[in-house]
């Protein structure tokens, strides 16, 4: 079984024989790690968690509801979770409602965040209006409105189902383009896929102790960090002078704990641990689709 499916088998079919409140063990998982407040790649050394999941459409124990804000933890794991209960595939309906709730929290960083939020949006929307195009459903060209989008979105057999039954489609009708920029939804997808990464490293940041000196790195400082890896090497130089304005505008670690509904570091690690792990399988299984059709480049 390739290592994909062995995470997926251990950590997925599983879900509901776990005793409620089995703690983390472990540090977070993935290719890039944090390391004496450095990133390194690491070895995919699975991490084991008990149960972050309930049965379809509930609340996952460990994740505490947070009223009055736009971002739940809870839902963005549901999402995550329903994305990837299609094999090796990754579903694109749910995908993109895990990036709805990931804007959400971005969107609870303060309007600097905007910078990058706003470009994830407009990929999110050209995904899904891709999707309904291909499906005939796009009427005279008009762009629908995203809540429409989002609605229209999830019918079961189309090209756009699933990132591999989009990659396909477009290999096949010719809309990809390895030597230019079009708006196809494998491109939109990469850039999507290099954001998740950034978003991953952060909170693995987030989710680290202190240096050997007792000090915890700011979130700005893991937001640079973790951008200089994941979106840095692929941004012009304009964008990334841009980038250092929203790292110093980032609030402090208190508010992201809070995003999470936890007042302490030590509540904050297992729920970001878990967050964490969700999204390092997610982001293994898109990288090795994406690589599989050398469309880890795309311009």
């Amino acid at each position: 079984m390739d290592p994909i499916g062995r995470l997926r088998r251990k950590y997925f079919a599983p879900l509901c024989k776990h005793p409620p409140g089995t703690a983390l063990q472990g540090p977070a998982v993935g290719q890039q790690q944090l390391v004496n407040n450095s990133w390194s790649t690491t070895p995919e050394t699975p991490l084991a968690f008990g149960e972050w999941a309930e049965p379809d459409g509930a609340r996952p124990s460990l994740i505490k509801e947070c009223p009055s804000q736009s971002f739940q933890a809870w839902r963005l794991l549901r999402h995550l979770k329903s994305s990837m209960a299609d094999g090796d595939d990754i579903l694109l309906e749910p995908y993109l409602q895990s990036w709805d709730e990931l804007l959400n929290f971005m969107e609870s960083l303060g309007t600097m965040v905007s910078l990058f939020s706003h470009k994830v949006k407009e990929k999110v929307v050209l995904i899904r209006e891709l999707s309904l195009k291909h499906s005939g459903k796009e009427a005279h060209g008009k762009r629908s409105p995203p809540e429409q989008l989002q609605t229209l979105f999830g019918l079961e057999k189309r090209a756009y189902r699933s990132v591999r039954s989009m990659v396909e489609a477009e290999l096949r009708e010719g809309v990809v383009d390895f030597s230019r920029r079009t708006d196809s939804g494998c491109r939109t997808l990469l850039r999507l896929h290099r954001s998740l990464l950034w978003l991953k490293l952060m909170l693995e940041g987030l989710a680290a102790g202190p240096d050997a000196d007792g000090r915890f790195k700011t979130p700005g400082e893991l937001s640079r960090d973790a951008y200089q890896v994941a979106l840095a090497p692929h941004h012009p130089w304009l964008l990334r002078q841009a980038a250092e304005l929203v790292f110093l505008a980032l609030p402090d670690r208190q508010h992201f704990l809070q995003l999470v509904c936890v007042r302490s570091q030590a509540e904050a690690t297992p729920t970001l641990r878990v967050i964490i792990h969700a999204l390092t399988l997610l982001h293994a299984q898109t990288q090795r689709i994406l690589s599989e059709h050398d469309m880890l480049h795309l311009p």
